[in-house]
């Protein structure tokens, strides 16, 4: 017989041959080493999945419990919104009530009653920063005031020249436009015609 090279791969092993480290040391295979990193890897992801799920829910939680105590505020400052320049209407309220019982009414004595009356009502409208709109002599502006009348006169076109009612704002903006007359061109005179000779 010829001796040929026998290729290592295929040459089973010999008997006398001792077995390998691993296998010797009892070490699982590399394919079980796979499938509990594997499950390591699962087992953390369903971890961290848990966690987000519980932080989402509490987030979800929070945000309706804000939604809820926002609405309930609305509905609080819708209700009472007034109450500061209602408590300091009372005053006012009570200054009129006191001018009603008095024993001997005079004219005087009302008219005196009436402008200290209108004095803390004007304090109060400072309070709260009404505002009132007097615009005799300026300019009509539509945004701030509503003309019911236009009437001839010599004063430029769009000038209020009488106010009916005033006007009010609240921090700038419009309560009651004043009711105001403005002026409007006088016609012009018709051109004389030439003399006939």
């Amino acid at each position: 017989m010829t001796d040929t090279p026998q290729n290592p791969e295929t040459e089973p092993q010999a008997a006398n041959e001792p077995p390998k480290a691993e296998e010797a040391a009892g070490a699982p295979p590399v394919e079980e080493n796979r499938q509990e990193a594997l499950e390591s890897l699962l087992a953390s992801a369903n971890a961290k999945a848990a966690e987000n799920y519980d932080n989402f829910l509490r987030a979800k939680a929070e945000m309706e419990n804000m939604r809820r105590r926002s609405a309930e505020e609305v509905l609080k400052a819708n209700k009472f919104g007034v109450e500061k320049i209602a408590e300091a209407l009372l005053a006012v309220k009570d200054s009129m009530d006191a001018a009603l019982k008095v024993a001997n009414p005079s004219v005087e004595s009302y008219k005196t009653g009436v402008e200290l009356t209108a004095r803390q009502l004007a304090q109060v409208f400072e309070k709260f920063s009404i505002a009132e709109v007097n615009p005799a002599g300026q300019k009509f502006d539509p945004t701030r005031h509503q003309a019911i009348a236009a009437i001839e006169s010599d004063q430029p076109a769009n000038t209020v020249i009488d106010v009916m009612q005033k006007g009010y704002l609240l921090h700038d903006r419009v309560l009651r436009p004043a009711l105001v007359a403005v002026a409007k061109e006088k016609p012009a005179a018709p051109p004389e015609s030439p003399a006939t000779a």
